[in-house]
């Protein structure tokens, strides 16, 4: 098998046991949660409370009963697959970057006495990177990426929108915000190690 095929399988390979694991990490936790009787609810973000901040670190990995866990599952797998799949360590990076942002914003913004928790966060993240990155890079399967996850799951994007209750709309925008700032940051990150390899080739350093 050519190098640059066995590269691209190991690639899949990993993106697909990275979001697999992830989501069994999900599954595990809500069963502890379950047997706990729901004591886990409470390390959600809290706005504006010291404890909550635990909430910016674990409420991603947090859902308020299967029902929010089962709903969250699909599009985990397959928006963390893809956020993966181009490259790891970028991948990794606007999730990280996507967790951060969502986190705060809710816990700065976010009404008082609320909890929020879920990986809808991280679903509107990966979604606004996703649909955004390819224009930014303008890497022609990037795009294609972008335009069919927007075909799929455009319409979900309402869903930074107030007016849903029991819902975490602030989760979802600030994790959009999130997905945004991740693929500017690390577009711009590519861009200038295309242009030092380019120069490296062209003065034969």
């Amino acid at each position: 098998m050519h190098v640059d095929q066995t590269t691209q399988l190991r690639s899949w390979q990993q993106a697909g046991l990275l979001a697999g694991g992830f989501v069994v990490l999900l599954w595990v936790l809500e069963i502890v949660d379950v047997v706990s009787g729901n004591q886990l609810d409470e390390y959600g973000v809290r706005p504006r409370t010291d404890e909550g901040l635990v909430g910016v670190v674990l409420a991603p990995v947090l859902h308020f009963g299967w029902d929010h866990l089962v709903g969250n599952t699909v599009p985990v797998l397959v928006l963390g697959f893809l956020a993966l799949v181009s490259g790891l360590a970028r991948g990794l990076l606007a999730t990280a970057v996507i967790w951060v942002v969502a986190g705060l914003g809710v816990w700065l913004f976010a009404g008082d006495g609320s909890i929020h928790l879920g990986a809808s966060s991280l679903i509107f993240g990966w979604i606004a990177y996703l649909v955004v990155r390819g224009f930014l890079t303008g890497h022609p399967m990037e795009i294609l990426v972008g335009v069919a996850v927007f075909l799929l799951y455009g319409s979900t994007l309402l869903g930074v929108l107030p007016g849903q209750p029991g819902i975490s709309w602030q989760g979802h925008l600030f994790g959009a915000l999130g997905g945004l700032l991740a693929a500017r940051l690390l577009s711009v990150a590519r861009g200038s190690q295309r242009r030092a390899t380019a120069a490296g080739w062209t003065h034969g350093g």
